[in-house]
């Protein structure tokens, strides 16, 4: 292990990049608040504002409202807008980290230049004995063989890469024509074929700041330019050029054959629920009534959607799931939401970003589903019938915003224990804003969810220069699990996290009411000659984990990391020996 060492300063390092480059950074997830004069024209957004109080955060005080103690420990504020202009506080360090950290984990080998430096998505799937890693983000896509993990190979490459002077392609968001989301791969037993569904959603990057004083931008995002829901291709092979488009559906299923600009709602929110059987579950606001939500750069609270893939060139759309809280023009939903303490707050994310998962298919018999409806709570739902499901249990917890409250659902030890885990994850950068806890959930009555406890936060090594990782500088806080795509879908009595600046987190827990910090990996923070500087603070956003040959994938803003760990096992160095997708 390294150990770190650093200056400390009171400065404000995101607010220098914003300066520096405010368009790129608008492009990241998550906008701001404009300062004009409110100018709001579309129907339903001035629904949405005249349906809700207004109630903004005053901005916390670096240094008083927030920042370090003295014993070293942190103090978050109790709530903050989400903004990319974050202020420093005493005690940062001076520069970026340019020491690692290990524990219980080694590296076994670094490819850099993979990623973008904002996000990613990642899939592994065989072809004739070989293993590939996919990992993409709307406008790239890299493909590896990583049959060898220690001798990993890029065989394809769409999209800008990324070095000290930005990405090497020329990017308007505002010009999208066809850039997918999230992807679940799985194998058809009726295609006797592997099956890639790719999500398409309205795009939430570099578009739109402040949707209550950019008109202009809410008409255009409402037109947006493509696909407002999921592509269905059949796979003969690891390489676009051998994937045959076979289905394009729109979320928006009152008006099936509306082209695009036409088509309503969100369309699908990251990766599908799909094993490659009869049923599908997917994020989605249908249409533009979806619109209780506080979020500024955002016009939509997503709920869920249910699709028959019973023929997967065919399908069809079974039944939309919402919650209270979500639809204008409902008086029950609309006074559900003014009751919420988040409304008016013109900051909180409200519905869903990930699809209803459960541990096995609802055709196998799967009935209870989990999801994270952002700052609307944590839901549990009976999806014995899908054409009718029902809400079964609720559960909120107090307000944690900015960021993102109740993103995701690690369902990873749920049919061993009765738990699951769900968390948000950080949206500003410098810990402006409470820390976002990982909750584990008892669920073992699924119609009154409790937390049973939280998961530790972690703390740097004795030695590291700094108690606290914020002030390691950039976003600080978990982001995801790995999801329902990893191969075996998990491993008892492990959950591994990725955690921005706090790099991988590998917990204990086997025992869900008392998870504890079994292991890490925290990388060193890029330099100037391999990107640029406003890139640096989204550090880790992504972990992929091989189960079945113990092997872990962490995305960084710099490339990606193979990693092993004694908790997990031997790793696996050569071929798997089961084929993923499994064979159903």
């Amino acid at each position: 292990m390294m150990k770190g060492s650093g200056k400390f300063r009171a400065g404000g390092a995101a607010l220098l990049a914003a300066l520096l480059c405010p368009a790129v950074l608008a492009a990241a997830d998550g906008g701001g608040h404009g300062t004009g004069p409110i100018d709001v024209r579309d129907p339903w957004l001035k629904a949405w504002q005249e349906a809700t109080p207004e109630n903004p955060p005053a901005d916390p005080v670096p240094g008083v409202d927030y920042g370090m103690n003295p014993d070293g420990s942190f103090r978050h504020p109790a709530s903050s807008r989400l903004t990319t202009d974050v202020p420093g506080f005493p005690g940062q360090l001076d520069g970026w980290d340019q020491n690692s950290y290990a524990k219980n984990v080694e590296v076994i080998a670094f490819y850099p230049a993979v990623t973008s430096p904002w996000h990613a998505w990642a899939n592994v799937v065989d072809f004739d004995g070989r293993r590939y890693l996919y990992t993409h983000d709307r406008d790239y896509l890299r493909i590896l063989d990583v049959t060898d993990p220690k001798q990993a190979k890029i065989i394809w490459s769409k999209g800008g890469v990324w070095d000290a002077k930005g990405s090497s392609e020329d990017w308007d968001a505002s010009a999208v024509a066809d850039y997918f989301g999230g992807v679940t791969i799985a194998w058809n037993k009726k295609l006797q074929r592997n099956v890639l569904i790719a999500s398409y959603e309205i795009g939430r990057f570099g578009l739109l700041e402040d949707k209550r004083r950019q008109p202009d931008k809410v008409a255009a995002q409402r037109r947006y330019s493509s696909l407002k829901g999921f592509k269905v291709f059949v796979m003969d092979g690891p390489t676009p050029d051998k994937w045959k488009l076979i289905a394009t559906r729109t979320t928006d299923y009152q008006h099936p054959d509306a082209p695009i600009g036409e088509q309503q709602g969100s369309g699908a929110l990251d990766a599908v629920t799909w094993w490659g059987g009869k049923y599908m579950l997917l994020s989605a606001a249908p249409d533009d009534s979806y619109g209780l939500t506080e979020y500024p750069d955002y016009l939509y609270s997503p709920g869920y959607q249910v699709w028959d893939m019973d023929d997967p060139a065919n399908p069809k759309f079974v039944s939309q799931i919402s919650v209270p809280g979500q639809v204008i023009g409902d008086k029950a939903s609309e006074a559900a939401y003014r009751a919420n303490p988040r409304a008016g707050n013109r900051t909180s994310w409200m519905g869903s970003r990930n699809p209803i998962v459960l541990t096995k298919p609802v055709e196998d018999g799967g009935r209870i589903g989990f999801g994270g409806m952002g700052g609307l709570g944590f839901y549990t739902f009976d999806l014995k019938n899908p054409a009718q499901p029902k809400t079964l249990g609720h559960l909120s917890v107090p307000p944690s915003y900015a960021g993102t409250e109740f993103d995701n659902v690690d369902v990873s030890q749920y049919d061993r224990t009765g738990f699951v885990f769900s968390n948000g994850y950080p949206m500003n950068e410098s810990c402006y804003e409470p820390y976002k806890d990982i909750f584990s959930i008892d669920v073992r009555d699924p119609a009154h969810p409790k937390v049973a406890a939280k998961f530790p936060r972690p703390v740097p090594p004795p030695g590291a220069g700094f108690t606290d990782y914020c002030q390691r500088r950039g976003s600080f806080g978990p982001k995801r699990s790995g999801g329902l795509g990893q191969p075996e879908r998990g491993r008892q009595g492990l959950a591994i996290y990725a955690f921005y600046n706090a790099g991988i987190q590998i917990f204990d827990v086997k025992d869900p009411a008392k998870p504890t910090i079994a292991g890490y990996f925290v990388p060193r923070f890029p330099t100037d000659k391999e990107l640029p500087g406003y890139t640096f603070g989204n550090s880790t956003f992504a972990v992929y984990t091989e189960y079945d040959r113990n092997i872990i994938w962490a995305f960084s803003v710099n490339g990606v990391y193979a990693l092993s760990s004694p908790l997990l096992g031997k790793p696996n160095l050569g071929a798997p020996k089961a084929i993923w997708p499994e064979r159903r």
